[in-house]
């Protein structure tokens, strides 16, 4: 207890595995979202649920934790990252292993709720420790490593989950997120500490005015809007796709999870597309790409009607994904870096912002066509499309 209630400052010596802990904590996020996709269906028999209760435990996730970065980089300029971090942790271990062992669905959605809260605060915290930490070309190295490793996990999660699934049954994927998150706390404990430089008071007025200059800049606006939608596609996948393949094509959890590894890929290869070309003018190349879109989703409707295959699924969604991957890479970029004097809360909006968006529209889509083959997928696909192309093409260049 004494442990948890330090304030101790983080050892010279432990740098190197607290930054670690750094990178691993990030992956957080990724594996709670991603790992029990596969397992939804088996979930949804198991606890004698509707599957659209099963798919609003991911939404639940999604809206809170994006509400809670909205306010997290505040707090966590208060009082500071280490206390937060651990308590966090704990809520996070504790809630995983509730979940477990848990046959009740609102139970389950209230877990996930507070899954949200205290992943965004381990989350923001994280990434302020590479700030507190490192300077100059040192941090730059640092941080950007960190998408490179937050995309692993989505990748890893949903195959990992599979094999979970397949050997034991869908309680074990939260096992797995209960071992990780007692694992993480224990070396916290023992070989972190406080990293922030200077405690700040900042009022609810200056608070509140930083974010409505924020968010009326229509770059920002447009920006989070782009990223919320595409991201949105991957989640539309998982929490449509998967029923797919497991009810209406028969194919286990293993090869759903094997099939979420490659369309992961997809996202990771959009991301490096759009570095190699993030000096070039996005705005055109951005309408270019969602008409790029259009035209895979029309293609991979028209198709259904002469074949339809996991192969067929799995390579237009790969190219859906690609694309979505370009588009939320380079917009988030932009979006991070627009306000370099208001970093914190500029990272917390733009995760917040593109989160909630992700959320309401992936689990509204998924509810309302409640999609069961390639075509009803594709015209899930189709609205996301349209909606984008709506948004590049209301904001003004600036």
């Amino acid at each position: 207890m004494r442990l948890l209630l330090s304030t101790r400052r983080l050892k010279g010596s432990h740098i190197p595995i607290a930054t670690l802990l750094a990178y691993i904590s990030i992956t957080l996020s990724g594996f709670a979202t991603d790992i029990y996709i596969p397992s939804m269906p088996h979930m949804a028999r198991d606890i004698y649920t509707s599957e659209s209760l099963i798919q609003l435990t991911l939404s639940v996730f999604l809206i809170s934790y994006g509400v809670s970065q909205w306010i997290a980089g505040s707090v966590l300029d208060i009082f500071g990252r280490y206390r937060l971090n651990l308590l966090s942790l704990a809520l996070f271990t504790l809630a995983s292993f509730i979940i477990s062992i848990s046959s009740s669905i609102w139970v389950i959605l209230l877990m996930r709720f507070i899954h949200g809260i205290s992943i965004s605060f381990i989350a923001v915290s994280k990434r302020s420790y590479f700030v507190d930490v490192f300077k100059g070309e040192e941090q730059k190295r640092y941080v950007s490593i960190i998408t490179m490793v937050w995309a692993m996990a989505p990748i890893l999660a949903p195959f990992i989950g599979g094999y979970l699934e397949e050997i034991l049954n869908w309680r074990a994927n939260f096992y797995f997120l209960t071992f990780l998150g007692f694992v993480l706390l224990l070396f916290e404990l023992f070989f972190s500490g406080e990293t922030i430089q200077h405690y700040t008071h900042p009022t609810f007025k200056s608070i509140w005015s930083t974010n409505k200059m924020i968010l009326k800049e229509p770059s920002f606006l447009k920006g989070v809007i782009v990223c919320g939608i595409s991201y949105g596609m991957v989640m539309f996948y998982g929490l449509s796709g998967t029923f797919i393949l497991q009810h209406q094509m028969g194919y286990s959890a293993v090869i759903v999870g094997f099939a979420s590894l490659i369309l992961g890929l997809s996202w990771l290869a959009g991301g490096y597309w759009s570095k190699r070309n993030i000096e070039k003018d996005i705005e055109k190349r951005s309408k270019k790409v969602v008409v790029a879109q259009g035209a895979i989703v029309a293609i991979m409707i028209c198709s259904s009607w002469i074949v339809t295959s996991i192969y067929t699924l799995i390579i237009f969604v790969f190219l859906l994904h690609m694309i979505a991957g370009y588009l939320f890479t380079n917009y988030f970029t932009r979006c991070v870096t627009m306000f370099p004097k208001n970093a914190g809360i500029a990272g917390g909006l733009t995760g917040g912002t593109t989160y909630i968006i992700t959320s309401a529209l992936s689990y509204g889509i998924a509810f309302l066509m409640n999609a069961d083959d390639q075509i009803q997928l594709g015209i899930g696909y189709l609205i996301l499309v349209i909606l984008g192309f709506i948004v590049l093409a209301s904001f003004k260049k600036r």
